[in-house]
């Protein structure tokens, strides 16, 4: 897991139009390389770190959030700049508001936040080689083979608070 990094990291889009900082580690960052991250994000795969919403702080502008299709059929919601439309984070149906899913690729430091593991391998394009040193899995995987001790425990405190909420 990339604890290391320096926080907050800042990240925002080209225009300068929207900013934020991520004030904590990610609970993961995945490199997905399914079909319609690939077809989304108009490349081979999708850089992403799922983290917390209150770590996700907008620190100048507002991002407006767009509704999209995707493969669980429930859609999500990307938050992009208004004006240079970069994609800047997504929430999942899975996860809803309190997970957010930072594109690396927006931080003005992306190199911070390698991959912890690379999902949904069995549609990678045949060109990209993955590191040997960076777990790889053909679709999806369980948390708990992956993700570090800390992370499981944050991934807990928001399953109670979703519990909580539903009540």
């Amino acid at each position: 897991m990339t604890e290391s990094a320096a926080y907050p990291l800042a990240g925002g889009c080209d225009c300068g139009g929207a900013r934020y900082a991520l004030t904590h580690a990610p609970l993961v960052v995945h490199c997905c390389h399914c079909r319609w991250c690939q077809r989304e994000t108009g490349t081979a795969f999708a850089l992403n770190a799922m983290v917390e919403s209150e770590y996700v702080v907008v620190t100048h502008g507002e991002p407006e959030i767009v509704m999209t299709p995707s493969a669980s059929g429930k859609g999500q919601r990307i938050a992009r700049c208004p004006a240079c439309r970069i994609a800047l984070w997504s929430h999942y149906a899975g996860g809803g508001d309190a997970v957010r899913f930072v594109r690396v690729g927006t931080l003005a430091n992306p190199d911070a936040l390698p991959p912890d593991v690379h999902i949904f391998t069995s549609t990678k394009l045949p060109w990209v080689v993955l590191p040997p040193d960076t777990p790889a899995v053909p679709e999806y995987y369980e948390a708990k083979l992956v993700w570090s001790k800390e992370s499981l425990a944050r991934r807990e405190v928001l399953r109670a608070k979703r519990q909580q909420a539903a009540r």
